[in-house]
């Protein structure tokens, strides 16, 4: 394992434990002999990372340390590029480039061995084609965030319209459709709508009464979705 890469699974190691974890337990976690974890954890402390505790005692890392750019591995890379790949194919226009331009900064930033991995890392993405929306989900993911009510007009697979006034908490995007998840006033129940199906909408000024988390939990439940 290259040093570099040790050193980063150490301050994930560490990241786990909110109190202070003897040297010990933390050299059988990341496979080194005790005398290499000392001599990683004082390499990280001259960084700048913030590791409290010594030899006998144990090591703690004080919560909102942000890990550097150059200390991502090649997976973590790759990672990021598939997902920065996919959000450009699969999403909304303006999610898309939100995507390309956050994995940009972060090439900005690395080494230039790194960034030379983001520019050739051996991931694809598939070029299915995706169901063409008229609705501007950007704005559908915005009353997300803001948990405002949304009054939609709606065709079902058979081509019927209604009118619905919904209460958006996700949305999920798929190869080839993209769903709203929501609770619907009008079936008092949850109910998935394809986006492509959306004939109009527009973002209502109320909220909807009851917390995004706490309907999307019981959402997941219904579904079985819930983590243990």
């Amino acid at each position: 394992m290259a040093r570099s890469e040790r050193l980063l699974t150490l301050l994930q190691t560490l990241r786990r434990y909110r109190r202070p974890v003897s040297g010990a337990v933390l050299a059988e976690e990341t496979g080194v002999s005790l005398r290499t974890l000392y001599r990683d954890i004082a390499s990280l402390q001259s960084q700048g990372a913030m590791i409290e505790g010594e030899p006998g005692i144990g090591y703690v890392l004080k919560p909102g340390f942000m890990l550097p750019p150059m200390m991502f591995s090649q997976d973590e890379i790759e990672a990021l590029v598939l997902g920065s790949r996919w959000v450009a194919r699969a999403t909304d226009a303006r999610l898309a480039a939100a995507g390309t331009d956050a994995l940009a900064k972060i090439a900005a930033v690395l080494p230039a061995d790194l960034r030379e991995a983001v520019d050739q890392a051996a991931v694809v993405v598939g070029t299915r084609r995706i169901t063409e929306d008229k609705a501007d989900l950007s704005l559908m993911r915005k009353a997300i965030q803001t948990e405002r009510m949304v009054q939609l007009t709606y065709g079902d697979v058979n081509g019927a319209i209604s009118t619905r006034r919904i209460w958006p908490f996700a949305l999920g995007y798929f190869d080839n459709s993209r769903i709203i998840m929501a609770w619907c006033e009008l079936r008092q129940d949850f109910r998935h709508f394809r986006a492509d199906r959306i004939v109009d909408f527009a973002v209502l000024e109320a909220r909807y009464p009851r917390r995004r988390v706490a309907l999307a939990r019981e959402w997941q439940a219904r579904e079985g979705l819930a983590h243990n």
